[in-house]
């Protein structure tokens, strides 16, 4: 019903930077929060960043300056960019939308299939 597509993940060095996206498409009524979560290996995964339909972000603290959300509520996607890369930031990184399909009264939990972020030191 739902799909997330993530792109832009890769290797970049220290200090570098990338940027995420990620697009949200099928049977949509409506998106509520998206964001970004990661998962290192070995550890839970943990949000990075979200932001609201209405455009209101929050961050972990690790990422703080460094990471920016945005989206673009028309096309329906959401892009983190990615500064001042460090080698913890390696990671899975997951889009995540809270999305009302067109069938179902309720809002869900939707996740994209991971893209992989490292940075080598």
């Amino acid at each position: 019903q739902v799909q997330l597509v993530e792109s832009g993940g890769g290797l970049v060095q220290a200090g570098g930077s990338l940027r995420l996206s990620c697009a949200a498409s099928g049977s949509i009524f409506s998106i509520n929060t998206m964001g970004w979560y990661r998962q290192a290996p070995g550890k839970q995964r943990e949000l990075v960043a979200r932001i609201t339909s209405f455009g209101s972000t929050n961050y972990a603290d690790s990422v703080k300056g460094r990471f920016t959300i945005s989206r673009d509520n028309a096309k329906k996607t959401v892009s983190l960019k990615m500064n001042s890369l460090k080698p913890e930031d390696t990671a899975v990184y997951y889009c995540n939308a809270v999305i009302r399909t067109t069938s179902l009264p309720n809002e869900y939990e939707w996740w994209g299939q991971g893209t992989q972020v490292t940075v080598s030191s």
